[in-house]
């Protein structure tokens, strides 16, 4: 098992996977989990097999005042396996704050509106999310860190850009169905990629990525 520095270029892409993971799994439009730090990652040559990082991240809920919780994360490149996604176990050192009620605040007002919801450009040139736009970002973290689980390899490093372009679609049954346009940001190329995702999501059930695929460049224009 080799230690590596927190500021390793390797721990931090190993991070950056861990994230997304768990946005995926416990992220919704009521709850935002962000980095707050790498305290410790370890490397583990696990032969004919690959290699697994073993991580303690400090996260944050970014709509809990910043409160943060421990993560112990574990995450499993496979060798020479670009369609396998790698393996992510974590476990948190206690429950992250109910988000229940905001997720239901956020399920009421789209099921009321009259007509789909459409928006582009969150955030916009400036950086800025209006309020009723930060939980169609947050389903997008959400859902994005599923694309980004599904992608990563030892030689990337994902993160959410921006959303170009998101379109409610209409449903018979209680789901909510998004369809995104997003950009992810390659942090190792520094490429800017479109990526597009079809997300399921009701408060009983967490987010669902139905279908996701890398977009050409002129799929913005």
């Amino acid at each position: 098992m080799e230690e590596l520095p927190p500021s390793h270029f390797l721990a931090g892409r190993a991070a950056a996977l861990a994230l997304g993971y768990l946005r995926y799994r416990r992220g919704s439009p009521g709850r935002g989990l962000g980095l707050r730090a790498l305290r410790r990652a370890r490397r583990q040559d696990i032969s004919d097999v690959g290699h697994k990082y073993h991580l303690e991240l400090v996260l944050e809920d970014t709509l809990d005042n910043g409160s943060t919780v421990n993560c112990a994360a574990e995450v499993l490149y496979h060798l020479g396996a670009k369609s396998t996604a790698p393996d992510v176990q974590f476990t948190l050192d206690r429950e992250l704050k109910n988000a229940a009620e905001a997720d239901k605040v956020f399920y009421d007002r789209i099921k009321s509106l009259n007509k789909e919801l459409v928006a582009e450009n969150i955030p916009d040139s400036h950086g800025n999310v209006s309020p009723e736009m930060e939980p169609v970002r947050l389903l997008a973290w959400a859902a994005s860190g599923y694309v980004i689980w599904q992608n990563s390899t030892e030689n990337t490093k994902f993160e959410l850009a921006q959303i170009k372009r998101v379109k409610q679609v209409k449903r018979s049954d209680e789901s909510l169905e998004f369809d995104y346009m997003i950009l992810l940001h390659e942090m190792v190329s520094q490429e800017i990629i479109p990526w597009q995702m079809t997300v399921l999501w009701h408060p009983g059930h967490g987010v669902e990525v139905t279908q996701e695929s890398r977009q050409p460049k002129h799929a913005l224009e």
